[in-house]
């Protein structure tokens, strides 16, 4: 029977995944707005598969708070406000100065400056950084969104506690789908995007604490006021 099997598994939770991802990239990308209602048959039709793997998909973004679930309607796009927005990201702070205290006490004991994993991960870490710091300038929030998400994925993974990096970024990406909705009311972005993330990845390297909460807390408070502006018109 389809799904029972080993490889049918596997294929049907890839798929699962798959129809996540995409659906996650929608409705970061604006395509899919806020409020927005669908079904699972439409999801269906839309990428040519059964429902079932649409279906799972879409209880897994309704888990992570990006969709509202509604037995008789389907599915709706969650829609934040400026105060769930301004509690992400006091939450989002929180967690990332925990990360940061965990690579000020070294609990892993695996972040040796001279190890070449280390070395190779920072690397990655700078290298997706001024990816994101590119198109932050050119004001491009599609291809920023996916650098930066990848930028904290991976600067999380550096410190060493999946658990933490997790969460961050479900946050992250919380906070990017409630802030979209703003942003794209701006013709022009650039100049409005932070990007300071090779500043906090030196100053992270350096075990400058100090510094990478100042760069955080500057950022935290200038992208609240930047939502809060655009909201109210």
């Amino acid at each position: 029977m389809p799904g029972t099997g080993g490889n049918g598994s596997v294929t049907r939770s890839t798929l699962r995944q798959q129809i996540a991802d995409a659906l996650r990239d929608e409705v970061l990308a604006g395509r899919l707005q806020a409020g927005r209602e669908f079904t699972v048959k439409e999801i269906a039709e839309q990428y040519g598969v059964s429902a079932t793997p649409v279906r799972e998909a879409l209880v897994d973004l309704a888990a992570q708070g990006l969709l509202e679930a509604d037995q008789h309607r389907g599915f709706r796009v969650h829609e934040y406000s400026v105060a769930d927005y301004r509690n992400i990201v006091e939450a989002r702070g929180l967690v990332t100065d925990g990360i940061f205290q965990v690579l000020a006490t070294d609990r892993a004991g695996h972040r040796d400056p001279d190890d070449p994993r280390v070395l190779a991960a920072v690397v990655g870490v700078r290298r997706r950084a001024e990816e994101a710091e590119r198109a932050a300038t050119a004001g491009d929030l599609t291809v920023l969104i996916g650098y930066d998400l990848r930028f904290w994925r991976e600067l999380g993974a550096l410190f060493g506690n999946p658990y933490l990096a997790d969460f961050l970024h479900r946050l992250r990406v919380q906070s990017w789908v409630c802030a979209v909705q703003y942003l794209r009311r701006l013709d022009d972005l650039r100049g409005h995007l932070w990007a300071r993330h090779t500043d906090l990845v030196d100053a992270l390297m350096q075990r400058d604490l100090p510094t990478a909460r100042q760069i955080i807390a500057a950022h935290d408070a200038d992208s609240v006021a930047l939502i809060e502006r655009l909201a109210a018109g």
